[in-house]
């Protein structure tokens, strides 16, 4: 059985078995997700270290396993990974343990959040490693509708019922519309079946027309860009992470949002090149909303979890830029931004989640001096803020570099008059370095330099023994990690992306065969 089908029954499994726990043992309920999310962890590692060994099979993947099941359609149980999507099953299976670490904030209906965490996480792990477009489809809603729960039972004060309806409405029209765009592929392909490798061997052999490309890439370009909170449809992702328990945030943001971005990049992109060129250059100019608009929204804040939540919203920019650009280094590095991204993301939520529960306040301007209670907190959060500035050494750097170099290479044009992508090369990263600068250096000013003696001031303290600084400490390693070794990533994304940059590159759609046709 494959290690990937180990990640996905073990949650699953484990969440019907804390069904029938009785409420009153909560130790027990966290022991349980603890030791299931850490054999995910230890299964995603096994994994990684023997990623180069594994046999490959058809379109390059590794630890394949299919199994039919409704043969009728073409749908069947298939899973698998490449280098791309390796790194995002790792990233899932890493978030989920230290988010489980962060889940002792909980205290009423323990058991029922221990669920929703570990669904949330085996669904997560079956977004990213499916290669069927039905289950693909299906293990989001596994992870998504949970995240719906989670904040309007647990969420943190008086407009988590405003946030989880706002996230419900914003992120199910968007699934809805991009399901529109993968039904559209399937009964465009005319042929029975939903795997992933067939559907794109299928499209390069036999690719649509322009006009049938340019109608179904939108559906999956806005449909997915809503789920990944792309400007302007970003306003639901603030606000919900500002009130979301640390561990939902820690999961969402960091690896579910993921999810339109690998879809973008391993479904809409090979399989409707001629589409991706006609709107990617749409796809530029709002990008750039993202990483200037929201970062100078960051930089009004007062909420550190909105400053987290509007940063995390402006960094997704950097992914979009590199799709955009459909070369293998702006390829490769949008990668590397989201996994970067997704630690970076989790690590934050995870320490304003310890500060909310030591202080019972995010007001950034009530917080000064925290440094002097909490020292190993102060500097893990500065460290934190720094890698959000593109510090290099941290994991951030390594992506967002290739995504400029990648985008200063590529030849798209981005307007009518042939404007060339690299100004919004230069614009992004002037603008990211800037804006950036300034709301993370504010934010450290304002929370660990500022007056002390703020809101629960003086109780306010580090995590006690090393089991509690874990989380933080796994998170933060690994983000320094691919800082300084991104081989780590890069040797194994590089391959994958340059398949895609080069089947794009190739690609010629099929004539239409009447000028007046309508498209179906």
């Amino acid at each position: 059985m494959s290690p990937i089908t180990w990640m996905l029954v073990l949650p699953l499994v484990a969440a019907v078995g804390l069904a029938l726990v009785p409420e009153r043992y909560a130790r027990l309920v966290r022991g349980i997700t603890l030791a299931v999310t850490a054999t995910m962890a230890v299964l995603a590692l096994h994994m990684a270290m023997g990623y180069d060994a594994a046999p490959v099979g058809e379109g390059g993947y590794r630890f394949v396993q299919r199994i039919p099941w409704v043969e009728s359609v073409g749908i069947a149980y298939a899973v698998g990974v490449d280098g791309i999507n390796l790194g995002l099953v790792i990233l899932a299976a890493v978030v989920a343990f230290a988010a489980a670490c962060m889940a002792s904030e909980i205290r009423e209906r323990s058991r029922e959040f221990h669920i929703l965490l570990l669904v949330m996480a085996g669904g997560l792990v079956g977004a990213f490693a499916s290669l069927d477009l039905f289950l693909l489809y299906v293990f989001h809603e596994f992870a998504l509708v949970p995240t719906f729960l989670m904040i309007g039972l647990w969420g943190r004060g008086e407009r988590r019922g405003y946030a989880a309806f706002q996230i419900t409405i914003y992120l199910t029209i968007g699934a809805l519309i991009a399901l529109i765009g993968l039904i559209a592929l399937y009964l465009q392909a005319g042929i029975q079946s939903f795997d992933l490798v067939t559907l794109t061997d299928h499209f390069a052999a036999n690719p649509l027309s322009a006009a049938r490309q340019n109608f179904i890439f939108p559906w999956l370009l806005f449909g997915l860009g809503i789920l990944v909170s792309l400007w302007p449809f970003h306003t639901w992702a603030p606000l919900g992470y500002g009130v979301a328990p640390t561990a939902t945030a820690m999961l969402h943001a960091g690896v579910l949002k993921k999810f339109g971005l690998y879809v973008l990049l391993k479904v809409a992109i090979p399989m409707l090149p001629e589409g991706a060129r006609t709107w990617l250059p749409l796809l530029a100019w709002l990008c750039l909303g993202n990483i200037l608009y929201c970062g100078w929204v960051a930089m009004r804040q007062r909420d550190l979890n909105l400053l987290i939540g509007n940063s995390s919203v402006a960094h997704v920019g950097f992914v979009f830029l590199g799709l955009v650009s459909l070369t293998t280094l702006g390829l490769t590095g949008a990668v590397v931004v989201m996994i970067a991204h997704g630690l970076l993301a989790a690590l934050s939520f995870a320490l304003s989640g310890w500060m909310y529960g030591q202080t019972r306040s995010l007001d950034m301007s009530a917080m000064g001096g925290l440094l002097q209670r909490m020292p190993f907190i102060g500097t893990l959060m500065i460290m934190a803020m720094m890698a959000g500035c593109g510090l290099p050494g941290f994991g951030n750097f390594v992506g967002e570099a290739l995504v400029l170099f990648g985008g200063w290479k590529s030849d798209l044009a981005v307007g009518a008059n042939g404007l060339s992508l690299r100004g919004f090369v230069v614009a992004a990263a002037w603008g990211a370095l800037v804006v950036a600068a300034v709301y993370m250096l504010r934010g450290i000013r304002l929370i660990w330099h500022g007056p002390a003696g703020g809101p629960g001031w003086e109780g306010a303290s580090d995590p006690a023994g090393a089991w509690r600084k874990l989380p933080f400490v796994l998170l933060l390693g690994c983000l320094l990690a691919i800082g300084v070794w991104p081989r780590l990533l890069t040797d194994r994304i590089e391959p994958a992306a340059r398949a895609i940059a080069e089947g794009v590159a190739q690609s010629r759609p099929a004539p239409n065969l009447a000028a007046h046709a309508a498209v179906p």
